[in-house]
């Protein structure tokens, strides 16, 4: 090796670990663009926990920057272009109208959204497979739930022949809404079941909506998605408690605010797989490079107190068949109490069973503090809150996370 050679090499050597200094040194910087999180302040957590573990730790390589709308849309894309100005590598944007805004304000920042209600219809992205522009990320759209939700109604509703079905016009595309309604009145006939589709476009219409219901001597009730009625949900449930209507909702929101059960994607795990996207954008993937993922996880989720009040017995067969393999099953006796819940990965439901009776089941490791029990168990008995002890069974208390036989 020559003196110019030597040299060259001592260069390289002393450039190396200034690359990599710079490398370790770089901070990602994502904008955070949401309509109202305080409706949903579970939802965030699992996005940076899915960060965490792509190696993104806010305060040591990651930069969060937060826009909150608190509710008010005009205010998004004012807060969208603040985002734009500072120059974060990624927008995301929570929420199809936080998307569209961001979309609005650039054509060149990256846009990761999830989740989106219906990213097709709403314009966000020009297909599923190829988003096309500066956009992408992860769809909530899931309009096959809905013959589902009613299925599960018929289930827990003995006698159920006239179901209302309250629908926001506008909360999605028209082809969706089209899609989405036909969908429900297929699934109504092959479950011998009558529909009344009661319209209310705001919270005004609420009354008038549920007075309808009762005049047309509805049984039950399965709310259609929408911003608007999650936003609204503790006045919703309100009313189909005061019109002893059992509902099934799209979002988990409703039944912690009292409602009686839903079924519908599982948006912590939507969230979660959001943080692949932003780091795969962070890593330079253009978005159009990226076809939106859509839902893969489901959770069926029931408030037994509200059950009880209903005076309804939750049967074994509303997890057998309704629910998909990958699923999450969160069970609550008390709508202000701790979440209790188990959560199946990868297989089907062969039963699931429910009570918030915790007499006959003392013991350790048995009784969860809030009353909330998860039954496995090949019996085909049906429980009511009266009789708890199925004759063989598997008992999780997924407070404590022990395994018990409660045969």
């Amino acid at each position: 090796m020559d003196r110019r050679d030597t040299v060259l090499a001592l260069l390289a050597l002393g450039a190396a670990p200034f690359a990599e200094a710079q490398q370790a040194a770089k901070v990602a910087r994502i904008g955070h663009l949401a309509t109202n999180p305080a409706t949903s302040p579970h939802l965030r957590e699992p996005f940076l926990q899915g960060l965490r573990d792509l190696g993104y730790v806010e305060g040591r390589n990651l930069v969060i920057e937060y826009r909150d709308a608190e509710g008010k849309v005009d205010r998004l894309p004012a807060l969208a272009a603040e985002l734009v100005a500072l120059k974060v590598d990624v927008i995301v944007a929570s929420g199809t109208l936080a998307a569209l805004a961001a979309k609005q304000t650039t054509r060149t920042l990256p846009i990761m959204f999830s989740p989106a209600g219906d990213p097709v219809g709403s314009g966000l992205v020009t297909s599923l497979a190829w988003p096309g522009g500066n956009i992408t990320g992860l769809s909530a759209f899931a309009p096959e739930l809905v013959g589902k939700r009613l299925e599960l109604l018929k289930q827990a509703v003995p006698g159920v022949s006239r179901v209302a079905v309250l629908w926001q016009p506008g909360a999605f595309g028209e082809r969706a809404e089209r899609d989405i309604l036909k969908r429900a009145e297929v699934a109504a006939r092959d479950l011998r079941v009558q529909l009344q589709f009661v319209e209310a476009r705001g919270p005004a219409d609420f009354a008038k909506a549920f007075s309808h219901m009762s005049m047309a001597r509805a049984d039950a009730l399965t709310v259609l998605a929408s911003n608007m009625f999650n936003s609204e949900r503790r006045r919703l449930v309100d009313l189909a408690a005061a019109k002893r209507l059992p509902a099934v909702y799209s979002a988990r929101e409703l039944v912690d605010a009292g409602g009686l059960m839903s079924y519908g994607t599982n948006l912590a795990d939507l969230n979660r797989r959001a943080a692949t996207y932003v780091d795969r954008i962070l890593k330079g993937t253009k978005p159009a490079d990226l076809p939106v993922e859509q839902p893969a996880k489901f959770e069926l989720i029931i408030n037994l107190k509200t059950a009880n009040t209903l005076g309804l017995t939750i049967l074994r067969y509303i997890a057998t068949g309704t629910v998909a393999p990958s699923a999450t099953l969160t069970v609550r006796t008390d709508p202000q109490g701790n979440r209790a819940g188990f959560e199946y990965a990868k297989y089907t439901f062969t039963s699931v069973l429910f009570t918030s009776i915790g007499q006959g089941l003392n013991g350790p490791g048995r009784l969860v503090s809030k009353g909330a029990f998860v039954y496995k168990t090949i019996r085909e008995e049906a429980f009511a809150p009266g009789n708890p002890v199925p004759l063989s069974c598997t008992l999780w208390d997924v407070v404590a996370g022990t395994v018990t036989d409660c045969k």
